[in-house]
C-alpha cells in the first residue's frame, strides 16, 4: 500500500519563498506509485493548511486543527482526517531546521525526514557547531560570540585586533547569508550589529577567510556515509562575499564548477572533514557542508545545511547529479534512509518497570 507523504513548505522564516521553491522541485521528483503526497503549507504568520496545489497561495488551503495525540490521524480539515506516514519539512530556517518541527513529529510518532531535533538543532546554531568542531579538532575559522547585551561594550577596533581588518558578523542560528555582514570599519561593524540583531540575540564574529568557496554534500547515518565531490563557487568580483541576493536573486552573480577542479588528495581531505562535520553534528539521512580552501590548501569548515535548497539551481542535487544519482533517485533514497533509521530506532524501549507507586 502506498504510504502518506507529508511535504512541509512555507514557514515563519525569512527564507519562506525558497522553501516553496524547493518544496515544488521535490514533488515533482516524488514516486507517486509509493507515496500519497499531501501538501501541508505554513504560512509567514504560522498557520497550517491542507494545499491541494503548490502554486496556489498556501493560505487559499483548508486551515489544520489538530489532535495532540500518537495516533495515525491527527491533522483535521473540513471535518475530514488527515492520516501521515512519513514527514518531509523543505522549511528552510526558523521552525524548520532548527529542531522544532522534528520535535514536534517525533512526539507524535511520525518519521521525519532529514536530521532530528539534536542535528537540526546544533547545525542551526552556527556557535554551537564551531565550538563542537573546535573541540573534535575540525578546522573552523576563529571566531566568537555575543549576545545583543555584550556586542554593545565592543567596538571595531578592539575586534580587528583580535580578527584582523576584515571579519564578518553573523546572526548566530540563520541560514541563506541573512543577518550576515562583511566588516571592514567602524561604520560597516555598527550597520553589521544592527542587522544581525533583528534575527538573532546571539551572534557570531568571525575571522573572515579568504580562499575559494566550495560544497560537499552528504548522505547517511552513522558510519555508513557517503560524500560526493566538491563543487565550486566562483563569486563575480563585483560580490564581497556570497550574500542572499548573489544566492537567489542575481543568476549573474555566480558560477558554479562541479565537480570543483582540484587534486584528489585535496577531494579526500575534504570529504574527510565534511562527514566528521557530519557525524559531530549529529546530522541524519541527508545535508551539504559549506566550507573554504584556502591559498595554502587549507581547509575550513563554514557550516551545515540539514535542509538544504532543492531548487533547479541549487548545488545539492547538482553535486549527486555529478556523481551518478539522478534527482528522482536521489528523493528515494533520502527517505529510504529515514525510513531504515527511524526502523531501527523504533526497537528502542520508551518503557521501564518500576517499584515507585503512582
Amino acid at each position: 500500500m502506498k504510504k502518506s507523504l507529508a511535504i512541509l513548505y512555507g514557514g515563519r522564516s525569512v527564507e519562506h519563498e525558497i522553501s516553496i521553491r524547493s518544496a515544488k522541485n521535490v514533488i515533482k521528483a516524488i514516486d507517486t506509485e509509493r507515496f500519497e503526497i499531501i501538501l501541508l503549507g505554513i504560512s509567514k504568520g504560522g498557520k497550517w493548511f491542507v494545499c491541494q496545489d503548490i502554486d496556489i497561495s498556501i493560505e487559499m488551503g483548508s486551515e489544520i486543527t489538530l489532535s495532540l495525540s500518537a495516533l495515525p490521524k491527527i491533522f483535521n480539515f473540513n471535518s475530514t482526517a488527515v492520516g501521515i506516514d512519513i514527514a518531509f519539512p523543505l522549511l528552510h530556517g526558523t521552525d524548520g531546521e532548527d529542531g522544532a518541527v522534528q520535535g514536534f513529529f517525533k512526539m507524535i510518532g511520525i518519521p521525519v525526514v532529514g536530521s532530528d531535533v539534536t542535528g537540526s538543532a546544533i547545525a542551526i546554531d552556527k556557535i554551537l557547531s564551531k565550538q563542537l568542531w573546535q573541540q573534535a579538532g575540525i578546522p573552523t575559522a576563529e571566531f566568537a560570540s555575543f549576545t545583543t547585551e555584550e556586542i554593545q561594550q565592543q567596538t571595531y577596533e578592539n575586534l580587528s585586533s583580535r580578527f584582523g581588518n576584515t571579519f564578518m558578523v553573523k546572526a548566530g542560528n540563520l541560514g541563506s547569508s541573512v543577518g550576515v555582514s562583511k566588516v571592514t570599519d567602524q561604520r560597516s561593524y555598527l550597520a553589521a550589529v544592527k542587522e544581525s540583531a533583528k534575527y538573532s540575540s546571539e551572534l557570531l564574529v568571525e575571522q573572515f577567510v579568504s580562499g575559494r568557496e566550495l560544497e560537499c554534500a552528504v548522505l547517511g547515518n552513522g558510519n555508513n556515509i557517503e560524500c560526493s565531490n566538491p563543487g565550486e563557487i566562483i563569486l563575480n568580483a563585483s560580490y564581497d562575499f556570497y550574500n542572499y541576493e548573489a544566492k537567489y536573486e542575481n543568476e549573474d552573480a555566480i558560477k558554479i564548477d562541479i565537480p570543483a577542479q582540484l587534486d584528489q588528495h585535496i577531494i579526500s581531505s575534504i570529504q574527510n572533514a565534511c562527514k566528521q562535520a557530519f557525524q559531530v553534528s549529529r546530522c541524519c539521512d541527508y545535508g551539504r557542508v559549506d566550507l573554504f580552501l584556502t591559498d595554502e590548501n587549507k581547509v575550513i569548515i563554514n557550516e551545515i545545511n540539514t535542509i538544504p535548497g532543492f531548487t533547479d539551481v541549487s548545488m545539492f542535487p547538482m553535486l549527486w547529479k555529478d556523481y551518478g544519482i539522478e534527482y528522482k533517485q536521489l528523493i528515494n533514497k533520502i527517505i529510504d534512509l529515514c525510513l531504515a533509521r527511524w526502523k531501527e530506532s523504533s526497537i528502542l524501549s520508551t518503557d521501564y518497570k518500576t517499584n515507585i507507586n503512582n
